[in-house]
This record gives structure tokens, C-alpha cells and sequence, in this order.
């Protein structure tokens, strides 16, 4: 019976077949796991770089590419018939040999431009002062050393970058620009999916490199787990090195906080955390995030995510203040009034909230008996906005003990002025960091950078973040930036830009409206006339991702509103209203579009 791993272009291309042409390709394909009668058999690709692959014929034009070794069969993709065998041509594969994880090339591309290094390689090339033995200590294959040497400029490096494996360009990437080999090995490691393995790696062993690269590969052991891969959604199935690392790690002794930029997957390895504890840990999970609208987005994906009903109720998912309220109308008996007579404030009934747990499970630092804790673990999102009264409350819902807390967050997605470091509230957090966006391209991510400012701000551990070594992995449209004379006319702008992105078949509910001001929002719903659309506020669109966003009504005194006067105060304003704008810009996964009439905001002079 053979061994398969669906690779995550697999569903991709599976998903944008007919239904009839599905269905009979995921027949077909269980028909090869089950090795019945009728199966689809894997036929050699005349020409190919690589021996192993081959491709089998899942429905009437359409093949699956497969890299197989012994029983062991990687589905790299799903393709017409003649893009398959151009693709099964092309790619050649092989295994990291310092890390283990499976690596793709395209080698037919690399033969296409060698040529051109030989002709533009100057008399000093860049790579020079590198020994052979360094660069294949950082994983470098042979193959690619004599063409590495060719390489003149950083610009060259830059090229091959579609051309390579991410674990062979991104040390390349370093040393060209001047790192020592000390930083280009971290950019190596950080590609690992798994901690702790060290040893030789076995770079002919296909079936281990698929296993240390869940990002790439997962495995279907019957025809149940294969159509669980097929139909999950890929955030369901694939997680990147990092995010795997962190989410599925088997212990942590301290608490965790995972600081990332825009677009870096927090909130997904939140989830992912919370499921795996849900599987693995010692009792109940809380995720907390930060508002209600959160908290009902965060319960529907952990629905998606988590299949086994007995599993899914150990998770529970809430806000602060939601978590401050239940726990006094739980003491009291009844719900706390807010608002009118004998009402208390939020901050008031925090405070009373973490005095009554304290009453109920004893001292904060008792850890003798983790049981008396509401909870076993929890699970942080958007952590820059809370509290320090809230801290100490979600502090004293779980025991002082391994996986007690996972916290992540990006300060520089602020938009309250909370300012607090983890240890001043008794949380001494070991800091990961994350820095690739896998969400955003290249253009948007910059724009969101250079509009928010790219310097330091007060971090959740003592010093301050930077937004250093925040990058893209792909390339997309440029953010548009519409000028209009009036109000009116910028209105009719939005509309007719909304009608178009619907025409093209975007989903409306792959559509956010949003703006700054509630009389915006009210006049922005009316232009659309009813359009299922979203529209929000720029703070309600925070956590949220959309396909395409626009944001109206970034004019100057609306975005920002006019500052205090006070210079400090002044300051922390107008940094506050950054973080708001580029929160709202970076909800959008292809295109934004931002307008104003008049004169822009201030923001917009990048």
C-alpha cells in the first residue's frame, strides 16, 4: 500500500476543477491509496531532471505530479496534461543536508541562467571571500556552488530567488548582503520545523524530509484522513516552519510570547496552539482576544479546525472583559450592571474580579494544586492591547506551570495606549519572533512599513520592537491611492470600485469597506446601496483578513483627527492613529485602495 503526502498545491488545483472532473480525480486517487482495482499507475516523464518523478492520470486531462521513492509518494500538484509534463520536467528534488527538509528546483531555469552570470560576472564576485567549506556547511548543494560563484552583485542573489529553495537562497541572501555566517546559519535554522534533531541526515530518505516538512507535505494514511486534507482549508493543514515549531511543540517550560508583523500568521498559531493543547495538554484552554466580533471570528475557525467535538469543548474562547463579568456574576449570582445606577466600570470590576479568584484558588504564585485554576492553559491573541489589570486577571486564571501561557501579539498593531511589559505583571515570557509575512505581497507589506513608521516602539518585554527584517514572500499590486475634489464624488468612487471587484467574481464577503468615523462608515453603507459588503471602522477591522480592502475618508483631519497639544500627548496620539491606519491596510491579501477628497492625510506623504 503506498505511502502518500499531499502537497498543499494538490487541493489548490483540485478545488479549481469542475465538479464533475473533481470528483472523479479524488476517486481516482483513492483508488491508487487503496491500490484497487482500476487505479491510476505512475508513468515516467521522458526528459525529467529528477528520476523520481513521475505523474499519474487522476481525470480526462488532468494529471497529478508525483515524487515517489519505494512506497512513498509525494503529490507535488494537479495540473492539465501538458503543464504536468512540463512541470514534472522541469523541477528537480532533493533533502537539506544540514536541516532534512525536502528541497524543489527549478532546474531547467538554473541551466537557462548560468549563460548569462558567465557573461555579466565581473572580475570580483561577490561571494569571493567565502570558502567552498562554509558555503556547503550553511546546505549549499554542489550542484549550485559553481554557478554561486558567478554571482557579482546582490542584485544577481535577488534574481535566482524563484529559482531556489527558501533553505538554500535565504543564507545566500544574508552573506550577499554583507551577515556573517553565524546570521546566515539562524536564517537556515529558522526553516526547521522541528527543535532538537541533530545527527546525519539521510538526504535519500524522501519520507523523512516530507515529515520535517509539514509546510510541504502531509501525510494521508487511508480514505478518510485523504479527504480531510482535500477539503480542510489550507490554514487547516499547513503550517510553516516557524509556526509549526511553536504551535506543536511538545513543552514549554515558561510562558511563550511570539511577536510578529502584519500578515506573519499570529493569530493562526494561536489556534493551532490551542488545538494541539486541547489534544495534548493537562485540562481546559482559554484563548483570549481582543473583542467580541474576535472571539466569535476565533470560535468558527477553531470549528473548522477541530473536528472531534470532545476536543473542541475543552477550548473556550473569550475577551477580557467578558472574562471579568462572568467571574463576578458567577460570585454575585447575578450579571454586574455597567452602566446607570450602581454601575461599575470595567477597569473596577477587573480589579474586583482578580480579588475574588485570588479568594477562590488562593495565592497567585500557588501552583501546588493546578487544579483549583479555572483553567489550564491559555492562549493570548492581540496581546499589545491588553491591560495591566487585565494581565494580572488572565495571570491568575492558570497555574505557574509548563504551557501555562502563549501569548503573541505586534505592538506596532497598537491602537489603545496600553503600555506594559510582561515581567511587570509577573509574566516572565521567553520572546520568539516571526518575520516573514505570508499573507501580505511585497508591495502592500512595504506601503503598511513606511506609512506606520518603521521605527521602535515600547515592546511587551522591556526595550523596544523594531519592525527590522519584517518581509513578503510574494509580489502583488501596489496599494492605489485615489485623489477626489468632493466627498460625493469620492463616494461614487468607492461604489463603482466595489461593483467592479464583484464583477471580476471577488466574494463580497472577501470585500472590507472601511473608515474612520462612524458618519463615514453610515455614508459609506449608503453608497453601496446595499451591497453584502462589510463595513466597519478601521479598528473593528483588526484581526480580520480580507482579498481586497478599501478604505475611504483618509483626509486630512480625519486621519488624524486634530492632535492634542500637549507635545508627549501629541506624540503618543498621532503614533496611535499610524497603528489604526496600518492595522486597517494591512487587512487586504492582493489589493487595497485607499481615497480621500481634498486634502490627504499627512500619513499619506510617504
Amino acid at each position: 500500500m503506498p505511502r502518500l503526502a499531499i502537497g498543499p498545491d494538490f487541493p489548490r488545483g483540485l478545488s479549481a476543477l469542475a465538479p464533475p472532473v473533481r470528483e472523479s480525480a479524488v476517486s481516482a486517487l483513492r483508488r491508487f491509496l487503496l491500490t484497487e482495482n482500476g487505479a491510476p499507475h505512475p508513468e515516467r516523464v521522458r526528459g525529467a531532471r529528477d528520476a523520481r518523478v513521475a505523474t499519474l492520470r487522476l481525470a480526462e486531462g488532468q494529471r497529478g505530479v508525483v515524487v515517489r521513492q519505494r512506497e512513498v509518494y509525494w503529490l507535488r500538484a494537479l495540473l492539465p496534461d501538458p503543464d504536468a509534463w512540463s512541470f514534472a520536467q522541469r523541477h528537480r528534488y532533493g533533502v537539506n543536508p544540514v536541516i532534512g527538509v525536502l528541497e524543489e528546483w527549478d532546474a531547467a531555469a538554473l541551466e537557462r541562467v548560468e549563460p548569462a552570470l558567465r557573461r555579466s560576472a565581473g572580475a570580483s564576485r561577490l561571494f569571493d571571500p567565502i570558502c567552498d567549506g562554509d558555503l556547503l556547511a550553511l546546505g549549499l548543494d554542489p550542484r549550485v556552488l559553481p554557478l554561486v560563484r558567478l554571482i557579482t552583485t546582490e542584485a544577481d542573489v535577488a534574481a535566482l530567488e524563484p529559482l531556489l529553495p527558501p533553505t538554500q537562497h535565504l543564507p545566500l541572501a544574508v552573506l550577499g548582503r554583507g551577515g556573517s555566517m553565524s546570521e546566515a546559519w539562524r536564517e537556515l535554522d529558522g526553516c526547521r520545523a522541528v527543535d532538537g534533531e541533530t545527527g546525519r541526515v539521510d538526504q535519500d530518505d524522501l519520507h523523512a524530509a516530507l515529515e520535517r516538512s509539514p509546510d510541504r507535505a502531509v501525510f494521508a494514511a487511508d480514505a478518510e484522513e485523504l479527504d480531510h486534507v482535500l477539503a480542510a482549508p489550507h490554514w487547516c493543514t499547513f503550517l510553516h516552519p516557524p509556526q509549526h515549531r511553536l504551535a506543536r511543540t511538545g513543552r514549554h517550560d515558561h510562558p511563550v510570547l511570539v511577536i510578529g508583523g502584519a500578515g506573519t500568521g499570529k493569530t493562526l498559531l494561536a489556534l493551532h496552539r490551542a488545538a494541539h493543547l486541547a489534544r495534548h495538554g493537562g485540562g481546559r484552554v482559554l484563548l483570549v482576544t481582543f473583542s467580541q466580533g474576535l472571539c466569535e471570528d476565533l470560535s468558527g475557525r477553531l470549528d473548522v479546525l477541530v473536528k472531534d467535538e470532545v476536543i473542541r469543548k475543552r477550548i473556550e474562547v473569550d475577551n477580557p472583559e467578558r472574562l471579568a463579568v462572568r467571574i463576578v456574576a458567577d460570585a454575585e449570582g447575578r450579571r454586574p450592571v455597567l452602566a446607570g445606577a450602581g454601575a461599575r466600570s470595567l477597569a473596577e470590576l477587573t480589579e474586583q474580579a482578580l480579588l475574588l479568584l485570588g479568594r477562590a484558588t488562593g495565592d497567585l504564585l500557588d501552583d501546588v494544586d493546578p487544579g483549583r485554576k479555572p483553567y489550564r492553559h491559555m492562549i493570548v491573541d492581540e496581546a499589545q492591547d491588553v491591560s495591566p489589570v487585565q494581565w494580572r486577571l488572565l495571570r491568575a486564571v492558570v497555574p505557574r506551570a509548563h504551557d501555562d501561557l502563549f501569548i503573541v501579539g505586534d505592538p506596532h498593531q497598537r491602537i489603545t495606549d496600553t503600555r506594559v511589559t510582561l515581567s511587570s505583571v509577573g509574566i516572565p515570557a521567553v520572546q520568539h519572533s516571526l518575520r516573514v509575512s505570508y499573507r501580505l505581497p511585497h508591495e502592500l507589506l512595504s506601503f503598511g512599513v513606511r506609512l506606520r513608521g518603521g521605527g521602535p516602539t515600547d515592546g511587551l518585554v522591556k526595550g523596544l520592537a523594531g519592525m527590522y527584517g519584517l518581509r513578503g514572500t510574494g509580489h502583488g499590486e501596489r496599494p492605489m491611492v485615489r485623489a477626489y475634489d468632493t466627498p460625493e464624488a469620492e463616494l461614487a468612487g468607492l461604489a463603482a470600485t466595489v461593483r467592479s471587484w464583484l464583477d471580476e467574481g471577488v466574494s463580497a464577503r472577501a470585500i472590507a469597506v472601511a473608515a474612520r468615523t462612524m458618519k463615514l462608515v453610515r455614508a459609506a453603507k449608503k453608497a453601496l446601496g446595499g451591497l453584502d459588503v462589510p463595513v466597519a471602522m478601521f479598528h473593528h477591522l483588526k484581526g480580520l483578513e480580507f482579498e481586497r480592502v478599501a478604505l475611504i475618508g483618509v483626509t486630512e483631519g480625519v486621519v488624524p483627527e486634530t492632535p492634542p497639544q500637549d507635545p508627549a500627548e501629541r506624540a503618543r496620539a498621532l503614533q496611535r492613529e499610524r497603528s489604526v491606519l496600518y492595522v486597517a491596510c494591512t487587512r487586504a491579501r492582493s489589493m487595497l485602495y485607499i481615497s480621500h477628497s481634498g486634502r490627504g492625510s499627512p500619513f499619506l506623504s510617504l
